[in-house]
């Protein structure tokens, strides 16, 4: 079963981010911008303290009657301490259940302590597809190629 780290290497994504300061609109263009659903959030020092998603912004914002121009990123991100993480080695099957049982879109990938990228629940499910049709189409020729000996040890007045 693939990783974490496969869809990180195979997607050779930067990763973007915002500081905790910046304007909940800053970091909405952003992510329109980049086409990502969540960003992580910085101090100066460049340590995770947390993560953003549109799906904060639907629910603090609009829904709590703040405005996405005067609002800081800090009041709406998920903290640090309450994020969901993972480690490059963990399989898209944890990362599905990790998703599935806290209703989340995005897991950070830490190595160590530090953030090497962010898979979306997108991209796990293109990976684990990818991988079950490549999976089929290996049990697809093992299966033709069985038949075809089959059937030439037929001809052949062999087995069968």
């Amino acid at each position: 079963m693939k990783t974490a780290g496969d869809i990180l290497a195979a997607n050779n994504q930067e990763v973007w981010s915002i500081t905790p300061t910046a304007t909940v609109y800053d970091a909405l263009k952003l992510m329109s911008d980049k086409n990502i659903g969540a960003l992580p959030v910085r101090d100066k020092a460049k340590k995770v303290v947390g993560i953003l998603s549109e799906r904060d912004y639907a629910r603090k914002v609009v829904l709590m009657g703040k405005t996405s121009r005067e609002t800081p990123v800090e009041v709406i991100m998920t903290p640090a301490d309450q994020m969901i993480t993972i480690q490059p080695g963990t399989s898209l099957e944890d990362c599905m259940a990790l998703m599935t049982i806290h209703h989340i879109r995005h897991l950070p990938v830490f190595a160590n302590e530090r953030l090497i990228g962010i898979i979306s629940n997108r991209d796990v499910v293109e990976a684990v597809i990818t991988e079950k049709n490549k999976c089929i189409d290996n049990l697809s020729d093992h299966s033709e190629t069985l038949f075809m000996q089959n059937f030439d040890d037929h001809l052949a007045g062999g087995k069968g």
